[in-house]
């Protein structure tokens, strides 16, 4: 299981004691930008949440309960304002200043030296707009199939795609487009991962011009039959429509759990969650409190007690009934929810690998026009 680091002891820990005196100032003393003058005690706070759709379900029905804890703890009145779109969109919006959010959550950390390469080139900036930041739940990236033909062919990671390939062996395969989905980028990194044989991290610009490399990923992406907009469209998709329509595709864990009983009572097979074999990423859902000039001290004090209510035990549980991995160890997973039956395996037994750097990313968005099947 991947385990919190960045300051998730000390939110813990000290939070309720010493945040309100302690944490803004020095917040604001800690960065590059001149610290903000803090003014007297609100009455009422207001935070823009620019999150990502495939948690909208937890968020919504834990965020009314935050807002009434705080009040309670506070006296001072919060509302939540929740923005809710999917990860690329969530950074050009900030890029381009349509939104300013107080808090961002992008379906994964993939996006952050994404976004702060382009924020610092953009704005011509000297510091990063995502400093510091702490999972809230956590989900992997799968290649999700019908048992029956990924038990049939030992299909085991995205390498296997073009190994059927090569036998001659007919399939349907689809994911997110990775210009709209995190989900999708997720499974294009995989893809160029696998066929350069190396992790996500070590990928160069290089690999991504390599002909072998490019003829690999071209060929499984020959095989789509669609690009949608988000995971969940394709969870959905199959159980609806069964093994004829798709046989394989990129998505969240969350969403196999979702989808894989549904599919076996209309199907008479269910759909299964491969974890490649070579690694995989993880949607870790990072929770960061933007480094930006919009971003009030008393903004900053309530987003971080907001951070420390979703990672509370009994809000961690909850979003397991959501599908998602609770980010905090100390929290036990759920036995009746993660288990072969729904899918997914209780534990996660391949690496969990790091994202590519910055430029790296933005390198596959153009490799992306040139694997990609032009036919969609």
């Amino acid at each position: 299981m991947l385990f919190i680091k960045r300051g998730y002891l000390l939110l813990l820990t000290g939070t309720l004691i010493g945040f309100l005196c302690f944490s803004i100032i020095s917040l604001l003393y800690s960065g590059i930008r001149q610290p903000q003058k803090i003014s007297g005690i609100p009455s009422r706070i207001e935070i823009d949440f620019l999150y990502t759709s495939e948690k909208q379900g937890w968020i919504k029905e834990v965020t009314p309960k935050f807002e009434k804890w705080f009040k309670q703890r506070f006296g001072i009145e919060i509302h939540v304002n929740q923005i809710v779109t999917g990860s690329h969109d969530t950074v050009n919006r900030i890029l381009d200043g349509s939104t300013r959010p107080t808090v961002w959550s992008p379906a994964s950390s993939i996006w952050i030296p994404y976004l702060n390469a382009k924020w610092r080139n953009i704005t011509g900036s000297n510091y990063d707009i995502a400093v510091e930041w702490t999972p809230i739940v956590l989900s992997p990236l799968v290649l999700a199939g019908w048992r029956s033909i990924s038990e049939h062919y030992q299909v085991k990671g995205f390498i296997d795609l073009y190994r059927l390939i090569q036998k001659g062996v007919d399939f349907k395969y689809g994911h997110p487009d990775p210009q709209l989905s995190n989900g999708g980028i997720m499974t294009v990194i995989l893809e160029f991962a696998e066929a350069a044989g190396k992790r996500p991290e070590d990928l160069t610009i290089g690999d991504l011009k390599n002909k072998t490399v490019i003829q690999i990923v071209k060929a499984i992406e020959s095989k789509a039959v669609y690009y949608g907009k988000s995971t969940g469209f394709f969870g959905a998709y199959a159980a609806e429509n069964g093994p004829n329509e798709i046989n394989f595709f990129g998505i969240y864990e969350s969403v196999v759990l979702e989808n894989s009983l549904k599919a076996l009572k209309k199907w008479n097979d269910s759909i299964v969650a491969i974890y490649p074999e070579m690694g995989t990423l993880m949607a870790d859902h990072p929770f960061v409190i933007l480094n930006g000039s919009w971003v009030t001290p008393w903004q900053r004090f309530a987003a971080g007690q907001y951070l420390f209510f979703l990672l509370l035990p009994e809000n961690q549980e909850l979003a397991e009934k959501h599908g998602f991995r609770p980010a905090i160890s100390s929290v036990p997973l759920d036995e009746e929810i993660f288990n072969q039956l729904n899918g997914v395996k209780y534990e996660i037994d391949v690496p969990i690998l790091k994202a590519p750097k910055g430029e790296v990313m933005e390198a596959i968005f153009k490799a992306w026009i040139r694997v990609r099947n032009i036919g969609l």
